[in-house]
């Protein structure tokens, strides 16, 4: 970690200065290896009274605690405890909205290490991992109304409806009068099924 004081530094001597960094090299065990730290030390002093400010970036965010108090050690301390109580609080926030707890998870029963997964259809993959649970699961069926309220399209105007994001647009051409299907292909292309 990166120190930089700023302020009144003449009163910061050698040894609050290494008091300091080893208090800030604990913490920098809680930070993780996310890359280089930097922490920004303010000092003021108003009426005998000593105004530490620790400003840092943690997680795109940034940190600022302040400790005050007429002894300089002691507004040190409080500011890297407070640091360190919201350093603590955000990691566990962190955890608790990045982690997926059933992705961490996995069986030997789930993945078959004998057979190559390339000479394996990937159809029945689901249904492998469906069944190492217990009892095998059928698929849901959705049906999916398009008649209603849909008026015949071009295939121009299906590849429009295509730009928002859709996979697929299932459609009545207006021109053959027949139900048509236009799904996008992994290369960017479209495929047309019509019926």
């Amino acid at each position: 970690m990166k120190l930089i004081y700023s302020g009144k530094t003449k009163e910061f001597t050698p040894k609050l200065e290494e008091k300091v960094s080893a208090k800030l090299a604990k913490l920098s065990k809680v930070v993780e290896q996310r890359g280089e730290r930097e922490i920004h030390l303010t000092h003021q002093v108003e009426r005998h009274l000593h105004k530490i400010e620790i400003v840092m970036n943690f997680y795109d965010r940034k940190l600022a605690v302040e400790g005050a108090d007429a002894d300089l050690p002691t507004a040190v301390h409080q500011a890297i405890e407070k640091l360190e109580k919201q350093l603590l609080k955000l990691r566990a926030r962190w955890r608790d909205t990045h982690r997926d707890a059933k992705g961490m998870r996995s069986t030997k029963e789930d993945w078959d290490e004998s057979a190559p997964a390339a000479e394996e259809p990937a159809i029945t993959r689901p249904a492998k991992l469906a069944r190492s649970n217990g009892a095998a699961r059928k698929p849901k069926i959705f049906r999916v109304n398009y008649n209603e309220d849909r008026k015949p399209m071009t295939l121009e105007e299906a590849t429009l409806e295509m730009e928002k994001e859709r996979d697929y647009v299932v459609y009545r051409d207006s021109d053959r009068n027949c139900l048509s299907v236009l799904v996008r292909r992994p290369d960017g292309n479209f495929d047309l099924i019509e019926s």
